[in-house]
């Protein structure tokens, strides 16, 4: 069964004036273990928008866009602020950590950027000093027991579990409010004193103060109420663009557990970490590359522990954005790719990273599992049960030759199209775009959804 490059039908999404009634908003979502290139997509749409909108994750994330010569890697800021005038949003959903924000701020200033558009919701949570410390001690502490997660170490964990537990977390606006963030700081202090040490600078409540406060001056007029803020932007016609972090396989509810991240990071955390309602999304775009990645541990079916593994690697730089980690590499899981298509209602479906695959002799697709005995083409988001799960394959013959030249569909080798189209039809969902170099023009727009900065070349 062939895939069909049907005409978009959502089309009326896009209309101004609409509010929230028209759905004029747009999802980016990585569809796998993360780093499937879901910033070089979001480029190509954020001209055609008004506001790119994190919600979810913190500086655990890497997203890398390339415009001309220049490489740009974004933790915190979201992707969309390489366009002028179109407004850089980061959601309550995301935990934020203030020094490495600056940090980020002040690289892109440096070269040239304008980050006026920047807004932080004053209701996003604060990775503080110890929550990177507790990262650290909590996952070294799993290790010795062989269950180390394999987190970044960046406090992510710990600042969404302190949003849960409510008395020791700090959210963006205390920075702002001297005797609310003290107050806070001395709870929190206390707490994580018996779990990190007590000589450590980082639960010394007047050292922690000085150093968040200092952030708060600086980071000022930027933080914002952003549910209103993004409101009243749909209120008078404007167009959102969501764009997730980490990926659907890593999400706390639907992913491996317990090798996920502490966010949503499906279409699902969009409400919970903007404000905004899901009616408002006209268009869901699911990234996945042409093969599978995972970073650090947890299982991966498909993954391919020798000589092809290092060779997909080596030749798509598979090294971590945000930790240069070299990431485990495997074959296309089609089983996982459905399910991440179904979980987020995905509209089109974006493959990065084809022009990798070029060069092998044969493309191995895994369309099924088998578990203990029994067939399977259901995904299991259960690192358990995932852990003893057998991968079966379908082989398709391979292509050769460079790509990244190539922008249109039916000027790819026939073998390559072959492969897209059973992608497609596999996971039920049509191909949008497909990625052939990590350049911002090396791109094919098989279906573009009509809001896409022009021209994409």
């Amino acid at each position: 069964m062939e895939a069909s490059f049907r005409p978009i039908t959502r089309a009326r999404a896009f209309g101004k004036g609409n509010g929230q009634v028209g759905g004029t908003c747009t999802a980016v979502i990585g569809l796998q273990w993360g780093d499937e290139g879901k910033g070089k997509i979001v480029d190509v749409l954020a001209g055609g928008h008004d506001a790119v909108v994190r919600f979810n994750g913190g500086a655990n994330a890497g997203h890398s866009v390339v415009v001309g010569n220049e490489r740009y890697a974004l933790h915190l800021v979201p992707s969309g602020i390489l366009f002028p005038g179109v407004k850089a949003v980061v959601g309550n959903g995301v935990v934020v950590d203030p020094e490495v924000l600056l940090e980020e701020i002040d690289g892109l200033e440096a070269r040239g950027v304008d980050t006026s558009g920047l807004i932080i919701s004053n209701r996003a949570h604060v990775v503080m000093p110890y929550h990177k410390l507790e990262d650290a001690v909590r996952e070294d502490a799993a290790g010795k027991g062989g269950a180390a997660i394999g987190t970044t170490r960046r406090g992510i964990g710990p600042a969404y579990a302190d949003k849960a537990q409510r008395l020791t977390a700090v959210r963006v606006g205390d920075l702002l409010n001297q005797e609310v963030l003290r107050r806070k700081v001395e709870i929190a202090c206390c707490s994580k004193a018996p779990i990190v040490g007590d000589s450590s600078a980082e639960v010394d409540p007047v050292k922690v103060c000085e150093r968040m406060l200092g952030c708060g001056r600086r980071l000022g007029e930027r933080v914002q109420d952003t549910t209103y803020l993004l409101h009243d932007m749909l209120a008078e016609g404007g167009r959102l663009l969501f764009e997730g972090a980490n990926a659907t396989l890593l999400d706390v509810d639907h992913g491996t557990y317990p090798f996920v991240t502490a966010s949503s990071t499906t279409v699902l955390g969009i409400g919970a970490g903007t404000g905004v309602p899901d009616r408002c999304i006209g268009a869901v775009l699911g990234v996945a590359k042409a093969y599978s990645t995972r970073v650090g541990a947890g299982p991966m079916p498909t993954e391919q522990d020798n000589e092809i593994g290092n060779w997909i690697r080596e030749r798509g730089n598979e090294y971590g954005t945000t930790t240069g980690r070299p990431r485990r590499v495997g074959w296309i899981d089609l089983v996982a790719l459905r399910y991440a298509v179904m979980i987020n209602g995905v509209t089109h479906l974006c493959v990065t990273l084809l022009d990798v695959l070029s060069g092998l002799d044969e493309l191995r697709l895994c369309t099924g599992y088998r578990y203990r005995g029994q067939v399977t083409e259901r995904f299991v988001p259960d690192a358990a049960e995932l852990s003893e799960v057998e991968p079966i394959y379908e082989t398709m013959p391979g292509f050769s030759g460079e790509i990244t030249n190539v922008r249109r569909f039916d000027e790819l080798p026939a073998q390559a199209q072959a492969y897209l189209k059973r992608i497609s039809a596999f996971v039920r969902a049509p191909i949008g775009y497909v990625s052939v170099g990590p350049e911002r023009s090396q791109i094919i727009a098989v279906e573009p959804i009509g809001v896409e900065q022009e021209p994409i070349a």
